[in-house]
């Protein structure tokens, strides 16, 4: 069974810098996807980031493309999204996802606060 762990979030002004970290612990396969979403209140779970774990290849919301990076370290079983250029749009609790074989496993999320 894999356990997700998100860290990293904070309250930060407005063209600030964030990392958020997932830790996951348990087999991942290396088909599972990696994604990270966001949901700010009154809103629907939205999709940010994926990162497949055994590869390079990432996909990107048009809201963030260009100021998000998603990337990953197989070694530390963690994944990372690092955001510049942070918005007030962009606050939301942010959650880390493995997709993959019989596998849909969430974290429990990390707050992120952007002032005007």
């Amino acid at each position: 069974q894999v356990q997700l762990v998100e860290s990293g979030g904070g309250l930060v002004q407005a063209g600030a810098s964030l990392r958020l970290s997932c830790a996951a612990s348990g087999r991942i396969l290396s088909t599972t996807a990696m994604a990270w979403f966001r949901q700010s209140p009154g809103k629907e779970r939205e999709y940010v980031a994926a990162i497949i774990w055994s590869g390079s290849s990432t996909s990107y919301a048009s809201s963030v493309k260009g100021r998000f990076t998603i990337s990953k370290d197989n070694s530390k079983n963690t994944v990372y999204l690092q955001m510049n250029s942070l918005k007030p749009d962009d606050a939301a609790v942010y959650y880390c996802n493995a997709n993959g074989y019989a596998l849909d496993a969430w974290g429990q999320g990390t707050l992120v606060t952007v002032s005007s």
